[in-house]
């Protein structure tokens, strides 16, 4: 699952680097070429995409320097932890919820996915199969049932 979120975000990294030094070095050049750059919208909008380009450059190589200095032999296999896919229960109402503990600075988050420090994450970090998790919200404190585990150890890359 690290091995393969690493190559997405080095893909993008490589894409992002080709533009940076290819693409946009030559529409610079070309909105310069036209003239007068204080009325130049070409010129501005390549300035602001190169600013943009570099900040999620720096942003991408931040997250890959956090992802190489993860331990998989740190991440325990029997309960829930980083990478973990987690069924529970609601003891009350009975209903049956999945989530996925990831990264916390992840940019784009997919149905079912918490990150390890909000308040679900950090109720479900280091509880077993069989064990029941105390999500206190609020108005209520809610008992969450863990039914389901799969660690990061179990997935195939497919399972990202």
């Amino acid at each position: 699952m690290i091995e393969a979120l690493k190559s997405k975000l080095g893909e993008e990294v490589e894409k992002l680097q080709f533009e940076l030094n290819v693409t946009l070095p030559s529409e610079i050049r070309r909105a310069v070429e036209m003239g007068d750059l204080r009325e130049n919208s070409e010129y501005k909008a390549a300035l602001e995409r190169q600013q943009f380009v570099r900040a999620r450059l720096s942003q991408l190589r931040e997250r890959l320097s956090k992802l190489s200095s993860i331990d998989l032999t740190q991440i325990p296999t029997d309960c829930v932890g980083l990478g973990s896919k987690v069924v529970v229960t609601d003891q009350k109402t009975g209903l049956t919820e999945t989530y996925d503990l990831v990264f916390g600075d992840a940019l784009e988050f997919e149905e079912g996915q918490v990150t390890m420090s909000s308040p679900i994450g950090r109720a479900l970090l280091g509880k077993k199969v069989g064990e029941i998790a105390y999500l206190k919200l609020p108005s209520m404190v809610r008992q969450l049932k863990v039914t389901e585990l799969q660690t990061i150890h179990d997935q195939k890359p497919d399972d990202i």
